[in-house]
């Protein structure tokens, strides 16, 4: 149990960027316009190295359906919708209209956005009027901490076996090692949520430290 990833600071994690598939033009200035036009919202953004990962993810999944809860400006969606093949669906569940706005112009540009369907509104409500048989290859939960858990219940039936579920925000800037009473809703919904995936028989779980932590669980 000696074994641990490192801490990046900021030099570390340029390296890691600049090694990996660093951003392309389309997705540094899709970077640079959400932290310019948002500024500390711009935290909800993926990182770089999660948009690469995603791309990679797809391809290797050859996603050819998928769900996104929590879209914002657009960057996991377009790095998941560039890694899947033309005629392929991606449904994009989210609240803001502002912020998916940004998303909707980097899409055309990227001529993805034919494989990607917004839904502005609940996305409880909006994944229950989904097809209940198992039929999703992809699904990425990455909104409100406190729904996560029933994001989690409305997807899992509705994936094939092999599906892959990603999950962000799971090590919380680690404050999911707070005591009990020093948990705000969110943090306290973060540990729930991760004890709940931990113990789930229908799937097989792994969590990484990418981001702010990313669960990523293969449906069984």
């Amino acid at each position: 149990m000696s074994k641990r990833s490192l801490t990046l600071d900021a030099e570390l994690h340029a390296y890691l960027v600049a090694h990996g598939t660093p951003p392309d033009d389309l997705i540094a200035e899709l970077i640079e316009e959400t932290a310019t036009a948002l500024g500390g919202a711009s935290t909800m953004q993926i990182a770089p190295e999660q948009a690469s990962f995603f791309t990679l993810l797809a391809r290797l999944l050859n996603v050819r359906t998928g769900v996104e809860v929590g879209t914002f400006t657009g960057l996991s969606s377009l790095a998941v919708a560039r890694g899947m093949p033309a005629g392929s669906s991606l449904i994009c569940f989210d609240i803001s209209a502002e912020y998916t706005s940004i998303a909707q112009r980097y899409w055309e540009r990227a001529g993805v956005d034919d494989r990607i369907e917004l839904r502005l509104g609940p996305a409880l409500e909006g994944l229950a009027q989904l097809p209940t048989e198992p039929h999703l290859d992809w699904a990425f939960i990455d909104a409100d901490k406190e729904n996560y858990a029933g994001y989690w219940e409305a997807l899992v039936p509705r994936m094939r076996p092999g599906g892959l579920l990603v999950v962000d925000n799971v090590l919380w800037s680690g404050r999911v090692l707070d005591p009990p009473e020093g948990r705000d809703h969110s943090t306290a919904a973060i540990v729930a949520f991760n004890d709940l995936v931990a113990v789930d028989e229908r799937v097989e779980p792994v969590m990484l430290p990418i981001g702010d932590g990313l669960t990523l669980a293969r449906k069984l």
